[in-house]
């Protein structure tokens, strides 16, 4: 079995909260009741957007191990307008505290069609601009996305991962779930 769930934020990658006693943040316990599947990887509490889960191990290594260089897209909403030469930096690949990145694709886009609003919205400055970024990456270093924006001088307001693979949130609404194709 193979779900497809666009995990709003807020919400923690795992069906239960390990965290502080007495902590009672949302997991995914809160929206999916299907027995015996497990994350493909990780979205960060801050980051929204499609997270699969599934009852095979060989599928969740072939979609969570970076070895295998599954492509995941990202919409970054950053604070600024990157100009060509970051956007070119961020391509050829950056280097972050913890090693040099691969090369990345990256491109400005238009503001997502049909993007719902987050709960809670980002923080906007009247004097500071912001823009849509498309990343697309084939690692997962911990918040890399996020860790590169900065790296290039846009700090990520937002963060939603469209696809995995094959696989995207087209037509999940946050907090919904589907069975996606194998």
């Amino acid at each position: 079995m193979l779900i497809a769930f666009n995990k709003p934020f807020g919400v923690l990658s795992q069906f239960t909260d390990k965290g502080l006693a007495g902590s009672k943040r949302p997991t995914l316990s809160n929206y999916i009741d299907q027995a015996g599947v497990y994350p493909a990887g990780r979205l960060d509490r801050d980051s929204e957007g499609l997270l699969l889960l599934t009852d095979d191990g060989k599928l969740q290594a072939r979609i969570a191990d970076p070895k295998h260089k599954m492509e995941k897209t990202y919409w970054a909403q950053v604070e600024g307008v990157p100009d060509d030469e970051a956007l070119e930096s961020f391509r050829k690949g950056l280097m972050l505290n913890d090693g040099p990145t691969r090369p990345a694709g990256i491109q400005r886009m238009d503001p997502p069609e049909a993007l719902w609003e987050r709960d809670p919205p980002i923080r906007y400055r009247k004097s500071v601009p912001d823009c849509w970024l498309e990343v697309r990456l084939r690692e997962g270093k911990n918040r890399q996305v996020r860790r590169m924006t900065a790296a290039i001088g846009h700090p990520t307001l937002r963060l939603i991962r469209y696809s995995i693979g094959e696989w995207s949130l087209e037509g999940l609404a946050p907090g919904e779930w589907r069975e996606a194709s194998l």
